[in-house]
């Protein structure tokens, strides 16, 4: 009986852990703070930080239950910028949609919690010194103000897979509270870049 059970056990190991091989690792290096994308879109973007961002991130093996949803998988990254301005991590769903053999896009939909500025002290208040005043104006113009530190990030990347492992993505990324999660300062972030991708 403890054989049976161990051998169960084994097996339903086995069959959680065979969707592995569609689990990927990927590393990518980004510009931070873009405008072209946001303004075209009228994502609110502030151009305004500096630096390139790091991102290091995770995906699941496709969601097999999810069929009824287009088999997603969830990711996970942190990006980590180069000037320590605004970092988040990320958690979500992506979809893979193939285009021929080798090229696919990737678009995906995440909350982000960010450590940047969210609530900048107006630089117009009654009653500040020049100094003060000087300083706020400083970060207004340094600083992206999101208003909230927890975020919509919707993502968009085009992917070409070299073999079974290896994939590269350019990749779009966009961090902005929607209005929803605060009201009034919705200034966004965008990042574009390159990441290198690894499946296992």
């Amino acid at each position: 009986m403890k054989i049976k059970t161990a051998l169960s056990a084994g097996l339903a190991a086995a069959a959680l852990a065979a969707p592995a091989a569609a689990q990927e690792w990927y590393v990518g290096l980004y510009a931070h703070d873009i405008t072209v994308v946001g303004e075209t879109l009228g994502l609110g973007a502030a151009g305004r930080e500096e630096g390139a961002g790091i991102h290091l991130g995770y995906r699941s093996a496709p969601f097999d239950s999810l069929g009824w949803l287009g088999r997603p998988q969830a990711h996970a990254f942190v990006s980590i910028n180069s000037n320590n301005t605004s970092n988040f991590v990320s958690l979500g769903l992506d979809w893979k949609i193939p285009l021929s053999e080798r090229f696919y896009l990737r678009p995906g939909f995440g909350l982000a919690y960010t450590d940047g500025a969210a609530g900048l002290p107006p630089v117009n208040a009654p009653g500040l010194t020049p100094q003060e005043q000087a300083r706020r104006l400083a970060l207004y113009r340094s600083r992206i103000d999101f208003g909230s530190k927890l975020l919509f990030n919707p993502q968009l990347a085009l992917g070409f897979r070299f073999n079974d492992q290896v994939a590269t993505e350019f990749s779009y990324t966009h961090l902005s509270n929607g209005q929803i999660f605060h009201t009034g300062k919705n200034q966004g972030l965008d990042d574009a870049g390159i990441r290198l991708v690894y499946s296992y």
